[in-house]
């Protein structure tokens, strides 16, 4: 499996381009680091992962993919660009698990997106309209 890394994300240009690349196309109930939510807890509430977390933001200014235009107005989710095991955090893999270069700032949608493979959860910027465009005798 290809390691996927911020500094080749930022290089795409469109959020579906960004989306392709993240990916997964997981199965519902498929086992993942996520599936164990007691032993994940444990991680998600240390003060080295809400320390990477707020790095993470910042330097995402808080933007679904990195992508400007697209800010998380709730939940800011950051998510592991590559899957994480149980055993990456029982054996303290903290270069996978806390490096921002595997992280990004994503919605919830998104994130759900990225797992399922299900590109209509993604956001999409307001069609821009202009005055007579939905005049029906045009």
């Amino acid at each position: 499996m290809k390691i996927r890394c911020y500094s080749e994300l930022i290089q795409l240009p469109t959020m579906k381009d960004r989306y392709e690349y993240l990916k997964l196309s997981n199965k519902v109930g498929e086992e993942t680091f996520g599936y164990d939510r007691v032993f994940n807890q444990n991680f998600y509430s240390s003060d080295i992962w809400r320390k990477v977390r707020r790095e993470v933001i910042i330097r995402d200014n808080a933007c679904d993919l990195a992508m400007p235009g697209y800010e998380i107005d709730n939940h800011v989710t950051i998510h592991h660009m590559n899957p994480v095991t149980r055993e990456d955090v029982k054996n303290e893999e903290w270069e996978k698990l806390t490096d921002p270069e595997y992280l990004i700032c994503v919605s919830y949608r998104t994130h759900q997106a990225i797992h399922y493979g299900d590109s209509s959860l993604l956001p999409q910027l307001p069609i821009e309209r202009r005055p007579g465009d939905t005049c029906p005798w045009r």
